[in-house]
């Protein structure tokens, strides 16, 4: 069972979707792009900043892992190189396509949808099974019609491209990206103004005599 799941599942899928992104690099903290964000199919080790890449993962597979209302995306055009993305749910965010990699909290008071994640319930745009990585993983070791590879044993390169639907709600979400492409947190804005303004003209003194 385990070898079966290892033929479906990459070794490195389920590390990256428990590593933790957007930490400062320990060995180039002091530079301007020093966020890891990068991951390595290759070393299946931790995250890593731009410029550890560009010394120790020159000639690896790289993706790059970015950020959306504080949770970790990936853009569709890289993903779909390394493995089948059939199922699972993808948006469109500052017109780059992408998909969650982990289960994101289901919004409270939320409109009845007719789509939802077969593994945490979360609302869906359009007739995905799953909402995220994470949750494909769980499918396929819980019921196992799914896969992450293609015919042959290859990973596919089709993708899924949501309907016009797509375009509206969670779409209208920012992926926050830098001036070189590095990913930052949005800034939550400010508090709103709780003071009051006074109403009414004010009157002048009289002159005294």
């Amino acid at each position: 069972m385990q070898e079966t799941l290892m033929v479906v599942i990459p070794p490195w899928l389920e590390r990256l979707l428990k590593t933790a992104f957007f930490s400062v690099c320990r060995t180039h903290g002091d530079a301007a792009r020093s966020e890891c964000n990068m991951y390595c199919l290759d070393c299946n080790v931790d995250a890593f900043c731009f410029y550890c890449r560009s010394s120790k993962h020159k000639d690896h597979q790289v993706i790059q892992i970015r950020r959306s209302s504080y949770h970790d995306v990936v853009r569709v055009s890289e993903i779909q190189k390394v493995l089948d993305i059939s199922g699972v749910q993808t948006y469109v965010i500052n017109s780059a396509r992408v998909l969650f990699l982990n289960e994101r909290p289901q919004p409270k008071g939320g409109k009845a949808v007719s789509h939802v994640c077969e593994i945490c319930g979360r609302s869906l745009l359009d007739t995905f099974r799953f909402c995220s990585l994470g949750c494909k993983v769980v499918g396929i070791k819980r019921n196992g019609d799914a896969s992450f590879r293609g015919e042959g044993g290859v990973s596919s390169r089709r993708v899924n491209v949501s309907s016009s639907s797509s375009s509206r709600r969670e779409d209208q979400e920012e992926l926050r990206e830098g001036s070189q492409q590095d990913i930052y947190p949005p800034t939550p804005p400010p508090p709103p103004s709780t003071a009051r303004r006074r109403k009414g003209i004010p009157q002048r003194a009289p002159f005294r005599s």
